[in-house]
């Protein structure tokens, strides 16, 4: 099964427009036979899913959100920062002016695999975000050991 892993580091076009990386493309294509992402806003970056992850999101928000407390401004928060952004032929989104400036995007942007989804991040937040990462690693040793990882 593919997956979206690694990093790497691109620039937007004048337009707001994102080269996703060829393995990330090929992810899209291979694994879920699509050329449309669903990309929203959520913490400190967007987050673009292949569509058919999108909407398994959106049954759980649907199935187990409304017995979570105060959860309904989540919801709000993340389904109204949802565009789909079809990739076009040179393989790049449009990455909306209202997610980018939310996001703190504007030019210089890391593109970062998560699995089943990548995230956007800002190119200096991301740095930011790796290096307090690192710093706190210790705080996962808990977690990979539950996972049997350690």
């Amino acid at each position: 099964m593919q997956r979206f892993r690694s990093h790497s580091e691109h620039s937007l076009d004048p337009k707001g427009r994102l080269n996703i990386p060829t393995r990330f493309r090929d992810v899209l294509r291979e694994q879920y036979n699509s050329e449309m992402l669903i990309v929203t806003h959520w913490e400190k970056s967007l987050r673009a899913y292949p569509v058919a992850e999108w909407e398994a999101l959106e049954e759980k928000l649907l199935a187990k959100g409304e017995n979570q407390p105060d959860f309904a401004r989540f919801v709000r928060y993340v389904i109204a920062g949802v565009n789909e952004c079809p990739v076009d032929k040179q393989g790049r989104i449009l990455l909306p002016p209202t997610l980018r400036a939310g996001m703190g995007i504007e030019k210089d942007v890391a593109v970062v695999g998560m699995l089943r989804h990548f995230e956007i991040w800002d190119k200096s937040a991301w740095d930011e975000e790796t290096r307090n990462t690192r710093q706190n690693f210790g705080d996962f040793r808990e977690g990979l050991a539950n996972l049997g990882i350690l």
